[in-house]
């Protein structure tokens, strides 16, 4: 599994909604064009996917971000056993020495 933290604070979880968002405006606006090609044609509608992207960051905006977790890599606890770690071993012992 990844280290990695996933953010739950609102203001993340409205902006992870905007790829699915226009994945479905993407479709419908294709099926209105379908259905009704003359009416509602793709080329006449696309700035529908505009406006979805403007409503969902301008929704992030305004939510709060409480509780919001910058950086993506958990951190580490301290050591608290008060000994120095150990050096790393050189795991090629032939290499690196002035020879």
């Amino acid at each position: 599994m990844s280290e990695r933290i996933r953010c739950g604070c609102r203001r993340c979880t409205i902006r992870g909604l905007m790829g699915p968002a226009i994945i479905i405006t993407v479709g419908v606006l294709l099926l209105l064009d379908q259905m009704r090609g003359s009416i509602f044609s793709f080329g006449d509608t696309y700035p529908v996917i505009l406006i979805v992207i403007g409503a969902i960051s301008l929704a992030a905006a305004a939510s709060p971000a409480e509780g919001h977790i910058s950086g993506g890599v958990a951190p580490q606890a301290p050591d608290t056993s008060g000994s120095v770690p150990p050096a790393p071993q050189n795991q090629f012992p032939d290499q690196g020495q002035g020879q």
